[in-house]
Formats: structure tokens, C-alpha cells, sequence
């Protein structure tokens, strides 16, 4: 009996699929993925970054995917709800904070800290000319005055019954010259508006004396022998789930408008010139050295997802609908059925 053309491509086209399907399970998937990893990095030593992309098509990504795309209302509520599980997670109350940052961590980040030197000399200067701190200082300074004068200097708390003396004067001399109190009042405020200006400069000279590099470290790790031992549930407590969330809340709403200003686009764009300068012209490979990623580390994470994503879609049959979807009009072309057709 003769086999039409017809049947010869099918029996051909499962005999394909079952070759494929063979080699692409187990040993055979993974010796397969191994030697197309390495054929691959073999290309990437000759091949530059800039024949591969260019950088108008990485920042063609950054707008579509980071500064354009619309994101669902769902997202920073799930976000809301990770949140509140990390913060109610166990681990919490088995962790202390020395257990997430070492003291050496600590003191490392504290020395670069302290090198901000004149970061911090012209913080100290800013919160000094600030017109709250200014009011404080001269609310405090007249609360002292008073209570000095009426309750706690020398005379009143040497000699007894004085203290009361000065208060029931006071009372009657305001009964006497309505408005006296409030004269008094005036005159050591306006004293003090007129003395403000050196008691800050004193002020801010005080602590820049004060707060040395040795001062700072020492208080700093007083703080840190404090809290070390301490767990990190401890340390959050008072931040509850619906606090937390708004706080995600807010962070989200602050993302949405950042990612849209021309700032986030400029410094995605000079990270992205940089790249480019720098690896525009070198090898792929020099890049991924660079970076960390070699055979072994590609091979793992083919291992860790790639290999039983690919037992999944097998067991599930897409593997194979995929294979003849991707072969069959191979095999119904007229190039296969010419070759088949017996000759006349």
C-alpha cells in the first residue's frame, strides 16, 4: 500500500515531537541549556553592549515601564498587607537589632557620618536661624527669668516667707497699676528680642564646640549598647497595621508623582549615559564580570527556575501543543510535501 505525502509529514511531524520532548527533560534538558549557556558567554567576549542595545532603548523601557505605566489601584494595598505581615511576622520577636546590624556595621556607617563635618556645622546653623527655634529659645529663657525671679534665686530660697512676699506683691501691684504684669512682660520680651541674636550665636558656637567627632561617637554607641540587645519587635512597638499602611500609602503616592518629575528622568538617564560610556564598546562579557554573573551563577538560577518551569509546561501538555503548533506548518509546507511525493 502507498503512504500519501500527507501521512509521511505527520508520521515525520510526530516522530519530530517526540525527539524534542526527549531532549527536553531531565539530563538531556539540562546538558542542552549548559552547552547553549556557554556557546552564548563565548559570543558575549566578542559582541559589544552597543551592538546589542542602544541607550535610547533602555530609557524607551524606563518610560514605558517605570515612569508611564499604569498601575492598579490593587498594588499598594497588597503592598499594605505584606507590610503589615512582615511586621507581624515571629521573626520579629525572635530578632534583635544586633542580629540585622552589627555594632561594626554600626560604628562604619558612624565614621562616614562624622566625615559630613561641615554638613552638619551648616544643619546646626540652619535649625538655629529657624524662626520656631528662635520663639523656643526666647519662651524658654523668659519662663526661667520669671521663675527666677518669683521662686528660685538666692534670696527667696535663703531667707524664708520672701517668696511669698514677692508673689503677693506682685498680686498687689497689679491690682494697684492694672497692666503692670503685663508691662513687666513686654519689656524683658523685647529685651530678649533685642539680646536673641547673640544668645543664638553663642548658642550655635557652643555647639559646634560641643559636638566634636568624640562626643558624637560616644553618644551615638551609648545609644546603640542600648538598643542592641533589644528586638526588633520591641523597637516598633506603637506602629500598628493601620499606621504601617498608611505610611505605604503614602510612600506609594509620593512614587507616583516622583517617577513623573523631570529630576527621576535626569538621573535615569545619566546612570544610563554612564553604562553606556563606560561598556558601550566593551565585550557583553566585560560587563557581566563586572557585574558577577558567569556559567555557574546562570547555570544555578537554571536549576533554582528555569528546569522545573519546564517539567510544569510538560506535565501540563503546553510543551508539546507548543511543539506541533511550532512544526506543523513545517510539515504541511509544499517544500516538505514536494519532497515526499513519490515520483510519477
Amino acid at each position: 500500500m502507498t503512504t500519501s505525502p500527507a501521512d509521511l509529514a505527520n508520521a515525520l511531524l510526530d516522530q519530530h515531537v517526540k525527539h524534542e520532548m526527549a531532549a527536553l527533560k531531565g539530563a538531556k534538558l539540562r546538558k542542552s541549556i549548559e552547552r547553549e549557556v556557554s556557546e552564548l558567554l563565548q559570543r558575549a567576549g566578542t559582541v559589544t553592549l552597543n551592538r546589542v542595545i542602544a541607550p535610547e532603548q533602555v530609557m524607551g523601557v524606563i518610560q514605558r515601564l517605570v515612569m508611564d505605566m499604569e498601575l492598579d489601584g490593587g498594588i499598594p494595598e497588597l503592598a499594605g498587607e505584606m507590610a503589615a505581615e512582615v511586621l507581624n511576622a515571629p521573626v520579629q520577636e525572635d530578632t534583635m537589632l544586633k542580629d540585622v546590624l552589627s555594632r561594626e556595621q554600626t560604628t562604619s556607617i558612624l565614621e562616614q557620618v562624622l566625615e559630613l563635618k561641615h554638613h552638619r556645622e551648616r544643619m546646626i546653623s540652619s535649625v538655629m536661624s529657624h524662626p520656631v527655634y528662635q520663639e523656643l529659645v526666647s519662651n524658654v529663657v523668659y519662663q526661667g527669668l520669671v521663675s527666677y525671679l518669683y521662686e528660685d534665686n538666692l534670696i527667696t530660697r535663703s531667707v524664708p516667707g520672701v517668696g511669698s512676699m514677692m508673689k503677693l506683691g506682685k498680686r498687689m501691684a497689679n491690682k494697684a497699676v492694672p497692666g503692670l504684669d503685663e508691662s513687666f512682660e513686654r519689656r524683658i520680651k523685647t529685651w530678649l528680642s533685642d539680646s536673641l541674636p547673640a544668645l543664638i550665636s553663642r548658642s550655635e558656637q557652643f555647639l559646634h564646640k560641643a559636638l566634636t567627632d568624640d562626643e558624637l561617637r560616644d553618644t551615638v554607641m551609648a545609644a546603640w549598647v542600648t538598643l542592641e540587645d533589644r528586638t526588633i519587635g520591641e523597637l516598633r512597638e506603637g506602629l500598628g497595621d493601620v499606621q504601617l499602611q498608611e505610611f505605604v500609602m503614602l510612600g506609594y503616592d509620593f512614587w507616583l508623582s516622583f517617577r513623573q518629575t523631570p529630576y527621576f528622568k535626569g538621573c535615569c538617564e545619566a546612570v544610563v549615559n554612564h553604562l553606556f560610556e563606560k561598556y558601550g564598546d566593551q565585550p557583553l562579557a566585560t560587563l557581566l564580570e563586572d557585574i558577577g554573573v558567569d556559567e555557574a551563577m546562570i547555570m544555578s538560577e537554571m536549576d533554582a527556575f528555569a528546569l522545573p518551569l519546564v517539567d510544569v509546561l510538560r506535565e501540563e501538555g503546553y510543551l508539546e501543543d507548543f511543539l506541533r503548533r511550532r512544526l506543523s506548518s513545517f510539515y504541511k509546507s509544499a517544500a516538505v510535501k514536494k519532497i515526499l511525493q513519490p515520483e510519477s
